[in-house]
C-alpha cells in the first residue's frame, strides 16, 4: 500500500517557501546574487555572523572547518533569552553546488534537536535558487522544532542574507 505525504506550508512568504513533506522541512529562496557569492556567504566565517540568526541577534562562528568529517559551532546571543548553540559535522561539500551537514541545536538545555540538512545552490540567470531541506525524521518532530520559532527566524535570517548579499 502507498503511503501519501501530505505538504503542508509553514510559514511562507512572497520570498521564501517553507513546506514540510513527511520528515523533511524544506526552504527554498531565490537571492539576486551569483553562486559564488551565496556560497561564500554560507562558507566563509567571516561573513555568517553578519546574517545569521533573527534581527537583533549577534552570533559567534565557535569552529568552522568546510570540508568533509569538518565540525562547525555557532552560538547566537540575544538579550532577551539564553545563548543557543547550533553545531554539526560537515558530511558532504561540494563547491558551489552542495553542502551537507548535521544541522543540531540546543535551546535552554533540552536535549539537541536538528539532523541532517542538504543545501542546494542553483545558478539561475545571475541569481541563486538555495534550497535548504532538514531530514528531521517524522512530522512530530517537525512541530517540536517549529515550536522554537524556527520559521520567524528562518526568514529574518534569510531577509538578512539578502541584505548582506546586496552589500557585497
Amino acid at each position: 500500500m502507498a503511503m501519501t505525504v501530505t505538504r503542508i506550508d509553514r510559514g511562507s512568504t512572497a520570498t521564501t517557501t517553507i513546506y514540510s513533506e513527511g520528515g523533511d522541512l524544506t526552504f527554498e529562496r531565490t537571492f539576486d546574487a551569483p553562486r559564488a557569492l551565496v556560497w561564500r556567504a554560507f562558507t566563509d566565517p567571516e561573513l555568517v555572523p553578519r546574517w545569521w540568526g533573527k534581527h537583533g541577534t549577534t552570533t559567534k562562528v565557535v569552529e568552522m572547518d568546510v570540508r568533509p568529517g569538518g565540525r562547525w559551532r555557532y552560538v547566537s546571543s540575544a538579550p532577551d533569552r539564553e545563548d543557543v548553540a547550533f553545531f554539526g559535522e560537515y558530511l558532504e561539500v561540494d563547491p558551489p553546488k552542495r553542502i551537507r551537514w548535521t544541522f543540531m541545536f540546543e535551546v535552554d538545555g533540552a536535549d539537541p534537536m536538528g539532523g541532517p540538512e542538504t543545501h542546494s545552490f542553483e545558478e539561475i540567470d545571475g541569481r541563486t535558487r538555495v534550497i535548504s531541506v532538514g531530514h528531521m525524521g517524522s512530522a512530530e518532530v517537525i512541530d517540536g522544532a517549529l515550536a522554537t520559532g524556527m520559521v520567524e527566524g528562518a526568514l529574518e535570517t534569510w531577509d538578512r542574507l539578502e541584505a548582506l548579499l546586496a552589500e557585497l
